[in-house]
């Protein structure tokens, strides 16, 4: 139980990242509070080593993956501030969502 709760708490920033998206319309604007939750979460909650390297990680290849994604016409984003194709801060919330998943099987793998 106690694995549950840890992974939780790690995952709130991504629900509020994502609870944010109906309720700010401008992507710039969420895309600094996007920025100032990861920050807040990589450097401040809890730092781990490696965390901002993942980031990093999960922001190239998201942008990567999503727009090949979307270039295939399968998925399309009515909100497309990023290379007309995505919204700003789909990248940031997908970089968060790395480290939390890389932080999440950490919790998992201890004893």
């Amino acid at each position: 139980m106690n694995k549950i709760i840890k992974i939780f708490l790690n995952s709130i920033p991504i629900l509020v990242m994502i609870g944010l998206i109906p309720l700010i319309q401008d992507d710039y604007s969420l895309t600094i509070i996007y920025v100032v939750i990861s920050v807040i979460f990589l450097f401040i909650i809890k730092a781990k080593k490696n965390d901002f390297l993942v980031y990093v990680f999960g922001f190239i290849i998201m942008i990567v993956s999503e727009y090949i994604f979307i270039s295939t016409g399968i998925e399309i984003f009515v909100r497309n501030s990023l290379f007309g194709l995505m919204p700003l801060w789909l990248p940031f919330l997908w970089a968060l969502g790395f480290v939390v998943i890389g932080r999440s099987i950490k919790i998992l793998e201890d004893k």
